[in-house]
């Protein structure tokens, strides 16, 4: 799976400003967040859609965000990550 094109997030836009609103989440690079020194937050596309890796202590749980639903339950699982 690769990572999301500028063109594919494009798309989320809306998403990705929810996300730069949280304490604690840097975006170094579009579509790739960070949190510390470690990236916690990469979007990548597939010919199933847009996906998520959301990293949580040492593991990465995948998130679609093909949709307005998908997008609010990656957003509540960064917010419980955020508070680990």
């Amino acid at each position: 799976m690769k990572h999301a094109t500028s063109a594919a997030l494009a798309g989320l836009s809306g998403l990705l400003d929810l996300i730069r609103a949280k304490d604690g989440l840097t975006e170094k690079k579009l579509g790739i967040f960070y949190r510390k020194s470690r990236s916690c937050l990469p979007f990548h596309e597939d010919p199933a859609g847009l996906f998520a890796d959301l990293g949580v202590a040492a593991d990465f749980a995948r998130y679609p965000v093909n949709t307005r639903q998908e997008w609010n339950a990656l957003l509540s699982a960064i917010d419980r990550a955020l508070k680990l």
